[in-house]
């Protein structure tokens, strides 16, 4: 690691820890040209995510937009913005490890609804109104009947 005092690449690691919940490592450095003192930070970097939408176009996955698509079901609803951030997180690595480089849209849907469905059902039903299309109130009805 260079030392950002001196340039000098030669250190030792004076202390490294846990964070993230094991995703990553902190370690306290010292060059050993200069002592100074700094710290870096380790974490895994995941393969980049593709996402194939239905007209076959493929984007890059985006978690905001997987977040803003949780929170705009769950609007004005009592859930709590951590849970749905970690929702979120948790499908983002539900997904990082079940596909190796791309994913359907679809297949996000689903995880995004059992995740819903375990948050908030009025939020579910309200993003699975709009994710299968319901055509009429019976189809409605129905999907709120499965949650008994």
């Amino acid at each position: 690691m260079r030392c950002p005092e001196c340039n000098c690449l030669d250190d030792k690691v004076v202390d490294s820890r846990s964070v993230k919940e094991g995703a990553g490592v902190r370690r306290r450095r010292e060059c050993l040209n200069c002592s100074h003192r700094f710290t870096t930070y380790e974490g895994i970097i995941h393969s980049e995510l593709k996402v194939i939408k239905k007209n076959n176009i493929r984007e890059d996955f985006d978690k905001e937009k997987l977040s803003s698509g949780i929170v705009n079901a769950c609007y004005k609803r009592p859930v709590d913005p951590e849970k749905i951030d970690q929702a979120a997180e948790d499908i983002y690595l539900k997904l990082q490890q079940k596909y190796d480089k791309e994913v359907s849209s679809a297949e996000v849907g689903v995880h995004v609804m059992e995740a819903l469905k375990q948050l908030d059902q009025v939020a579910y039903v309200r993003f699975a109104s709009v994710y299968r299309k319901f055509k009429d109130v019976e189809e409605f009805i129905e999907e709120i009947r499965g949650l008994k």
